[in-house]
């Protein structure tokens, strides 16, 4: 499989995808990435899925706003949280997908 950058980028932005990986390097944010990932939701609807307290999901959820991952709404006296691109969630679900398909016990040695 090839990679390729944009035409316009010559060289990754290691620094840029570092500060994405840190804001995702939070069970609880990823946890809550993958809720507003399903459809967008408020924060009682996140609380309810991911049985942490709204204290605590707003806190994450101001993270990962100010990090640019998520934006939202104001609905009446409640904000709706969505993806601001959905690129996010294919690689939180792709990330997923190859842990559940690794076997933890397959480990690669140069000792062999």
């Amino acid at each position: 499989m090839t990679l390729s950058l944009a035409e316009e980028q010559t060289t990754p932005d290691f620094e840029r995808l570092a500060e994405l990986f840190k804001l995702m390097a939070d069970p609880s944010r990823l946890h809550i990435l993958w809720c507003i990932g399903q459809g967008e939701s408020s924060v009682g609807e996140i609380c309810t899925r991911t049985g942490l307290s709204p204290a605590n999901v707003s806190k994450h959820l101001q993270m990962l706003r100010l990090g640019g991952i998520v934006a939202c709404r104001k609905e009446g006296n409640s904000r709706i949280y969505f993806l601001s691109d959905p690129h996010y969630f294919t690689l939180c679900a792709q990330a997923l997908i190859t842990l559940s398909n690794t076997h933890q016990e397959v480990v690669s040695s140069c000792d062999e």
